[in-house]
């Protein structure tokens, strides 16, 4: 009996031990990354990390949040929002097909809604879309990337861990299961050993020459635009012969947007070489409130801070002198006045990386569908201006194309997505790509199969298991991308 007591203690310790250590030690969730060697104590471990705060690695971050994963976004600006709102780029290009169909699907379709309704036109409604869906995300801004460490994983490397400096000087180190690099400027991939694809020097005639990139833009705001007298005389210049021949090719203003005035605009004469007018892209923000895509800014680097602001604080000096050459030139801004400026660029354009895939221009031109389909695109191949290209150049319509996932894995990585402009495709087809309902389609798409694909890498999908992906894309979220 004596010696049951004792048997029946040491039973009872044990258990007890046990439930002690899994209180203590629980036992890894489904969201848990184990650390590699390369992880010190302090690290800290998400399944997705995003760098940068474009509109479209938010939705990303945002679809990968609703499949129950840890996501944080590291944005090195400091303040989130990028082109979109930071850089107030309002006038916003959709994707059609050859029907004239928009092709706009996922939860940027909202915006376009939005936009088209015209109850998304002020800065305000656009930051509210923004702030809709970036709600929850958690988010650092203001980072600095300190280094980053890889391995050898199979046949590719494998980005393992980040140490970053945050905005109050602290260091820290992070591991994640995926990687995005979501800026305009390479801070992710810029710091990887990667092959750039070669970009707007490419379509000039010769070899040898220097990376060059489209021009970026300062949007122009104005206020008190008289729009229905814009709207009126263009009107009594019709027909539409007589209109291309008085203002220029593409001149077309309705009660939403005007474009084109090329005859008008191109006589303009800035008083910097590194700034240039191109014709009017504008928008109707209602109530006499307009923002204009028109004034081109050469030799824009946005990986360095002192370029962008010089490039800002030039293009702001020389707007007095574009609103004083409409008001003489433009119907409706003979009493307009700026109304103020972003704190950033549109940069449509920057160094961009080998991927799996790379787009290329026969599969936009020829409407090429892919079985790993993550976006369904379609928009006009057109490239703006550089020093080299001073008018831009186009290379015609396009129907509806498929934008495969492997054009969004990083060719040398296991686990590097790129979002928006980092897509990989080659500059003709960039000229379409680039656009942000194609791009943002493609991101949230990646979202949601990070969560719902955890038992493969994303590298390791077939074709089988994207015949069920499209299958659930379409049944779950209305997303519509089988070939």
């Amino acid at each position: 009996m004596k010696m049951l007591k004792v048997c029946l203690r040491a039973i009872v310790a044990l258990i007890t031990a046990a439930l002690i250590v899994q209180w203590i030690v629980p036992y890894p969730s489904a969201n848990t990354v184990e650390a590699p060697a390369t992880c010190g104590p302090h690290c800290i471990r998400y399944d997705v990390v995003v760098i940068g705060s474009e509109i479209q690695g938010v939705l990303l971050a945002r679809a990968a949040m609703k499949q129950g994963l840890e996501v944080i976004i590291l944005d090195p600006r400091s303040k989130p929002g990028g082109e979109l709102t930071v850089g107030q780029m309002h006038f916003l290009d959709e994707p059609n097909d050859k029907n004239k169909k928009s092709l706009v699907q996922g939860d940027i379709k909202e915006l376009f809604d939005g936009f088209k309704n015209r109850s998304i036109r002020k800065a305000s409604e656009f930051n509210r879309y923004y702030e809709k869906m970036i709600k929850n995300i958690p988010i650092q801004s203001g980072i600095e990337i300190q280094s980053v460490k890889t391995i050898n994983a199979k046949k590719e490397k494998s980005l393992q861990s980040m140490t970053y400096r945050s905005k109050d000087g602290r260091k820290h180190e992070i591991q994640a299961r995926y990687w995005v690099e979501n800026t305009d400027f390479n801070a992710l991939t810029g710091k990887l050993d990667l092959k750039r694809i070669p970009g707007m020097e490419s379509l000039y005639s010769g070899t040898g020459h220097e990376p060059d990139y489209m021009a970026a833009t300062l949007m122009l705001r104005f206020k008190k635009v008289d729009w229905r007298k814009l709207h009126q005389t263009v009107l009594e210049d019709y027909p539409l012969t007589n209109v291309k021949k008085k203002y220029g090719p593409n001149t077309y203003v309705d009660w939403n947007i005007a474009t084109g005035f090329s005859n008008i605009m191109g006589k303009y004469k800035s008083r910097d070489p590194q700034l240039v007018l191109r014709g009017m892209n504008t928008l109707d923000q209602r109530h006499g409130e307009v923002i204009m895509n028109a004034l081109l800014i050469y030799d824009v680097n946005p990986a360095d801070s002192r370029s962008v602001d010089t490039a800002i604080r030039k293009a702001a000096a020389e707007a007095p002198y574009v609103l004083d050459y409409m008001r003489a030139n433009i119907p409706g801004f003979a009493k307009a006045e700026l109304n103020g400026y972003p704190e950033y660029l549109y940069i449509r354009d920057f160094n961009r990386f080998e991927t799996e895939y790379v787009l290329q221009y026969e599969d936009v031109k020829n409407g090429r569908m892919f079985w790993d389909n993550v976006s369904i695109g379609g928009y006009p191949i057109d490239l703006q201006a550089t020093r080299h290209i001073a008018k831009g150049i186009g290379f015609g319509k396009t129907d509806r194309y498929g934008m495969p996932l492997r054009s969004f894995m990083l060719k040398t990585y296991d686990n590097v997505l790129v979002t928006g402009k980092n897509v990989g495709a080659s500059i003709k087809a960039y000229g379409s790509a680039r656009i942000m309902p194609n791009t943002a389609l493609a991101a949230q798409t990646m979202g949601i199969m990070i969560g719902r694909e955890k038992d493969k890498m994303l590298k390791d999908l077939s074709q089988a298991d994207f015949r069920r992906i499209h299958a659930y894309l379409k049944k779950d979220y209305g997303i519509v991308l089988a070939p």
